[in-house]
């Protein structure tokens, strides 16, 4: 997976790295009109520049491997990897990027340009943080945050359907994204 490069860091603020094996990136979508659909993207990696005195001046960059994507069934995983969905060949990450940082009272609100299937449309991101930051066994700074949000697949060229005999379709176009970030600050860059 390519890595994201990291921008240039504000004098008050520090970086921290998605830690990958405590980072979920979550999705549902409504299949049939009756049930829900989960699944993941197991392969995350990216940066929060935070400065909390002044949020405008931090930044997120996140980049997600597509083709890491699982839904608990290998077939309708193939699917989702190829050119009916992902074209994961073609597109290989799906990459965010914040415009904007905007303290709230439970954390914070976060504007920024998605790009999927090689579409970019701006989000927004509702961000619950408790700014929680500890040191863990081995001596690196640690903060967790959790973060939703809603997309229209289509918006993203995943067009894809089929129509069922009693009116509607096989795959809803909502998506809603659920995001279980743990980042962390390196003992040595912490000193």
């Amino acid at each position: 997976m390519p890595s994201t490069a990291t921008p240039a860091t504000p004098a008050a603020a520090t970086v921290w790295d998605f830690d990958p094996a405590h980072t979920g990136v979550h999705f549902s979508v409504k299949h049939l009109m009756v049930s829900t659909v989960r699944g993941e993207f197991a392969k995350v990696a990216g940066t929060v520049i935070l400065d909390p005195q002044d949020p405008s001046r931090s930044s997120i960059t996140a980049t997600i491997d597509a083709a890491s994507i699982q839904t608990r069934d290998a077939q309708r995983d193939a699917h989702l990897r190829s050119p009916d969905f992902l074209d994961v060949e073609r597109f290989p990450t799906l990459e965010f990027k914040s415009t904007k940082l905007v303290r709230t009272p439970d954390g914070y609100q976060v504007t920024g340009d998605l790009t999927i299937h090689g579409v970019t449309r701006s989000v927004v991101l509702e961000v619950e943080t408790n700014d929680l930051e500890l040191t863990d066994p081995w001596g690196n700074l640690r903060r967790g945050a959790a973060a939703t949000t809603r997309i229209n697949r289509k918006d993203f060229g995943l067009g894809w359907n089929m129509a069922l005999e009693a009116g509607g379709f096989v795959v809803g176009d909502e998506v809603k994204i659920q995001i279980d970030l743990e980042v962390i600050h390196p003992a040595q860059a912490a000193a």
